[in-house]
């Protein structure tokens, strides 16, 4: 159930987590993440970078990637390529992956979260959920996968950024919760498909993540507290929290792990009480 991070605050988040992140080399490696400009994206962008990958930061705020740009040192900037692309736009996604050239890694990360009671849910704003939610990872993947097999490369992965809301029905959550459980089986599908090319897919599955629209969205204890008290941990999820799982998954410390969707919710999922008063 990740909420992007909105404004100048994203880069001080990144500075506040990046330095705890990294325990991996990924150097020589070329990344692509989506969503990038915000949130998680940013933070796995930039943790990227300091474990010396290459990576195309793809969002569809330019802005975005040009403050992310300018925060970067001189050589970390050099490794990195961004790219302004409305992920509902299908080919407009399709032919910038493309036009990127080898991919070792990919993090689809962007989503949408067009929240309403199901039965004031418009057609139209399921269809753009479903689209940048699962449609564009798909597309991700088919291109990413393509040029690996091509390559006959070693060590491919993918990390879909799916939600604890993928398992759990929430209100007013209708079509990001079918849009979750899409990307849920869509990364089960992947692995299966493609583990006889030595490429993994997994998915990291988190509660509400401590971003700023993320403090400024849950910061009501009458919204919160039902969430919280189902939550052994008692807490939501910080930045570094989701970041640290995905650069696990995506190394080669996870190298016999592919088809799984990790929770990170404090327990919330094994152990919820959300009903309950």
């Amino acid at each position: 159930m990740s909420t992007a991070l909105a404004g100048e605050d994203c880069c001080k988040s990144i500075a506040k987590t990046s330095g705890n992140v990294n325990k991996y080399n990924f150097a020589g490696r070329h990344c692509v993440v989506t969503g990038a400009g915000k949130g998680i994206g940013l933070a796995v962008t930039e943790a990227l970078l300091d474990a010396g990958a290459s990576v195309l930061a793809v969002s569809r705020t330019a802005d975005d990637l040009d403050r992310l740009q300018a925060s970067l040192t001189a050589e970390a900037a050099g490794r990195l390529n961004t790219a302004a692309v409305d992920l509902a736009d299908c080919h407009a996604l399709q032919q910038t992956l493309e036009g990127y050239g080898d991919i070792d890694f990919l993090v689809n990360n962007a989503g949408v979260a067009l929240c309403s009671p199901l039965l004031e849910t418009k057609v139209e704003d399921f269809d753009t959920t479903m689209a940048v939610n699962v449609r564009a990872a798909l597309v991700g993947i088919q291109v990413v996968a393509r040029n690996l097999i091509a390559r006959r490369a070693s060590g491919g992965a993918i990390v879909n950024v799916s939600s604890q809301a993928s398992t759990l029905a929430f209100p007013s959550h209708t079509s990001y919760c079918a849009s979750k459980a899409a990307m849920d089986m869509l990364t089960k599908s992947t692995a299966l498909e493609l583990g006889p090319h030595g490429i993994r897919c997994n998915a990291v599955n988190p509660t509400v993540v401590m971003t700023a629209m993320g403090r400024a969205n849950w910061s009501d204890p009458n919204k919160a507290g039902p969430m919280l008290r189902g939550t052994p941990l008692g807490r939501f999820a910080e930045v570094d929290e989701v970041v640290k799982p995905i650069l696990f998954l995506l190394s080669e410390q996870a190298g016999m792990v592919t088809g799984h969707c990790m929770p990170v919710e404090g327990g919330f999922l094994s152990c919820a009480t959300l009903a309950q008063p």
